[in-house]
């Protein structure tokens, strides 16, 4: 008999954008968890939602003998897990969340249908909710980072939970209860390199305040480099990847753990193309040489702003000019940068946008992606300005990146900094390569300039009532 169904609430047919992105990867977490428990003697599947449609997964929930479902819930999966967790409890399920949002939202989920909310890492606290329900206890109170309703329907949170402290003694993910091979196959037919994931750490010790930590705390704890080499030679092995992604939230935090693994990955002359994201503080000349040796070929790093005032106020302990030396480094050596950029951080003003736009046309990185900061439940970013925000939907249909804030500048005026710093950063582009650029290129691009500059300015005083 089943002891516990995991899944995870993303439907990737259902997603437009991502149907033409086409680049899945495996849902570690789960799969973690999975291995966990099957070690631990437990009988959990995993229902992998990626490939699947909810009516698939409704269908399965309706027909078989119900017993424990585990719902990993993030932000963007939030109204769908909730029709999920809706439709498992109306068939006799019990249900769990777990994730990065379930932690900052622990009453709400109870409310919308959860049984039970896991805060932090979910191997302990489900093993240990597994076994008090094994044994037929109704008392889950001595179970640690677990929450529930009371019998008068008051909420009852239980402590954290230890973490684990040797994540080495863990076994790897559960692959073999999913299609891991279908990952690996759609990267290919889409991109025409197939791709699969892995991960060497867990948790994040730094302290950028829009920052979610609701998982892993500020925890940094590493595998064991030769360990993590065993890992990628059997997934080589098993599964012939024309590349990787390190899923790491930093992956060269640790310099000495680096040098480990590159040499350990000498030693066995493994060598496969990889992807992953780093911090700019966390590079220099000799990490870059061995990133470039392993076969690092695009580098992430997270710049955020290219104004110094709004870096220092999210607490992100980086410098301007190590983001662009960052850059620079990496292009010497082959290796491509891509760059995470957020518009309308917490007073940010024209000067800092404009100082974002002078910053990534002198970087030049290969791909960078903009995004409108949202603050983050748990975050002290969420905290600082959580009296001005407004909830525009119910709860349970919509997530933390449609919150309004009240004082915010309007979507034009953010479509029209996106404007302007695509097309100065590809007029700087042209400059730098060719010198002067062709003129009518560059004719064109200053008339766009001039328009998208005069938009920012015309709904500069528009705001979100």
């Amino acid at each position: 008999m089943r002891d516990l169904l995991l899944t995870h609430g993303y439907f990737l047919f259902e997603d437009p954008k991502e149907r033409q992105i086409m680049k899945p990867y495996a849902p570690l977490g789960i799969l973690y968890i999975c291995s966990h428990l099957r070690n631990k003697g437990f009988a959990v599947d995993v229902f992998d939602t990626t490939f699947s449609s909810r009516e698939e997964l409704f269908t399965l929930l309706r027909t078989e003998k119900p017993s424990l479902l585990g719902v990993y819930a993030n932000l963007m999966t939030r109204s769908n897990v909730i029709e999920i967790l809706g439709v498992a409890r109306e068939a006799g399920w019990k249900t769990v969340v777990g994730g990065p949002e379930p932690g900052a939202y622990t009453l709400e989920y109870l409310q919308a249908g959860a049984d039970f909310v896991v805060s932090g890492e979910g191997e302990l606290t489900l093993e240990e909710l597994l076994e008090a329900m094994r044994a037929g206890e109704t008392d889950f109170s001595k179970v640690a980072g677990l929450a529930f309703l009371d019998r008068d329907g008051e909420m009852r949170q239980m402590p954290p939970q230890a973490q684990i402290a040797n994540l080495d003694l863990q076994p790897w993910p559960a692959r073999d209860a999913i299609n891991i091979q279908r990952y690996v196959d759609t990267w290919r037919t889409h991109h025409g390199s197939g791709s699969i994931n892995f991960i060497t750490a867990r948790g994040c010790p730094f302290r950028c305040n829009w920052c979610s930590h609701q998982v892993f705390g500020q925890s940094h704890r590493r595998r064991d480099p030769i360990l993590v080499v065993d890992e990628v030679e059997w997934l080589l092995q098993n599964y012939s990847p024309d590349m990787v992604w390190v899923s790491d939230d930093v992956f060269t935090i640790n310099h000495a753990w680096l040098r480990s693994y590159a040499n350990e990955m000498r030693r066995r002359n493994l060598h496969i193309p990889f992807e992953c994201i780093s911090r700019a503080d966390r590079l220099n000349a000799e990490m870059l040489d061995l990133l470039a040796d392993l076969g690092c070929f695009r580098l992430w790093i997270g710049s955020e702003s290219g104004s110094q005032r709004i870096l220092d106020a999210m607490d992100r302990g980086v410098k301007i000019e190590q983001v662009q030396n960052a850059v620079k480094m990496s292009r010497e050596r082959g290796i491509q940068s891509g760059m995470f950029l957020m518009w309308g951080y917490e007073g940010e003003d024209l000067e800092d946008i404009e100082a974002t736009i002078q910053h990534v046309s002198v970087s030049q990185p290969d791909i960078f992606f903009t995004t409108v900061s949202y603050p983050i439940k748990g975050t002290p970013y969420y905290k600082k300005i959580s009296d001005r925000l407004v909830q525009l939907e119910p709860w349970g249909k919509t997530s933390d990146r449609e919150l309004k804030v009240k004082g915010k500048h309007t979507k034009a005026f953010y479509s029209f900094a996106d404007k302007l710093l695509r097309d100065e950063v590809a007029r700087a582009k042209l400059i730098q390569n060719d010198g002067v650029g062709e003129p009518s290129e560059i004719g064109v691009l200053d008339q766009h300039i001039h328009e998208w500059r005069a938009g920012l300015l015309s709904t500069y005083h528009e705001v979100e009532q």
